[in-house]
């Protein structure tokens, strides 16, 4: 634990699974010295003073932004542009803005037109996550050896960057810098479509008949189990990602729909072999998440 914290003052815009975890990982590891929060519901608000997340609760955003180092913003990247509206005027010279959402150009979008003169914008996404939302369902150990994806603008001050990126390396994440629109890219094909994928098979599910949709939930094989975790997590969040993050998530939709036509035909016309090469070659991506221990 650092005798100096990184941040005198922290503020939290948002406090579900991401924003909760983060300020449990900052008390962890001593990197605030005080943690303002600011959630739009009372109740919300008065569950995170009884867990102990924030050292003040704030009921708007603008309030809990004042006298800031470090503000992060934990909120669906839909509601970005509103609450940058409302917080620019109230942030501290030199304060740093960062995020943790899974699209990093509509930060810059939305974000950054809102950013005072003296303010650094840097924004970030740790690639972790569970299907629960809500303040009681964050944990300090959930960034720990899991990447976090730093995005700075071109032009960024390097000293922010860094405080970002020491922030995060104590909430124990690995670190990679990338630029904003192809994090989005990549994003695409490793969560937003995996993400798409499984809505879409369990509500295939939801729209068989009554007795075989009982049947299906009660012999699910370890597959459509894993579908379902991921299906339940937050719509509001996945909504605007899918909204903010289209271009990216259209072409690889395409891409994925070219592919799941190759398969259909070889399973159609009995091409046993090209099966087996899919299969095969596919195998390797899992082997690889495994050495990264990422599995």
């Amino acid at each position: 634990m650092s005798d100096k914290p990184l941040f005198p003052r922290v503020a939290l815009i948002g406090l579900g699974l991401i924003g909760s975890s983060l300020s449990r990982a900052m008390r962890r590891a001593g990197l605030a010295g005080h943690i303002a929060g600011h959630a739009r519901t009372a109740v919300t608000r008065a569950k995170v003073v009884e867990l102990g997340l924030v050292d003040s609760v704030h009921e708007s955003a603008a309030a809990c932004v004042g006298g800031a180092d470090l503000v992060v913003i934990c909120t669906p990247v839909g509601s970005y542009a509103a609450v940058a509206a409302e917080i620019g005027k109230h942030l501290k010279p030199g304060a740093i803005v960062s995020d943790v959402g899974s699209v990093k150009e509509v930060v810059v979008r939305d974000v950054g037109p809102h950013i005072p003169a003296g303010v650094h914008l840097v924004p970030a996404h740790p690639v972790a996550g569970t299907e629960h939302s809500g303040p009681e369902s964050g944990f300090a150990e959930l960034f720990d050896g899991r990447w976090t994806i730093v995005t700075p603008p071109s032009g960024t001050d390097q000293a922010a960057i860094d405080k970002i990126v020491a922030l995060w390396r104590g909430c124990g994440s690995q670190i990679e810098i990338m630029e904003p629109g192809h994090h989005d890219l990549v994003l695409a094909i490793t969560s937003h479509l995996p993400h798409l994928i499984a809505y879409c098979i369990v509500g295939t599910a939801t729209g068989l008949e009554e007795t075989t949709q009982r049947e299906v939930i009660k012999f699910s094989a370890g597959g459509f189990r894993d579908f379902t975790r991921i299906a339940a997590s937050d719509p509001i969040m996945w909504r605007d990602v899918f909204l903010n993050n289209r271009e990216a998530v259209l072409e690889m939709l395409g891409r994925f729909s070219e592919d799941l036509t190759a398969l259909q035909r070889a399973i159609r016309w009995g091409d046993g072999d090209k099966l087996q090469d899919v299969f095969t070659r596919t195998r390797a991506i899992r082997r690889g998440i495994i050495d990264a221990k990422q599995a």
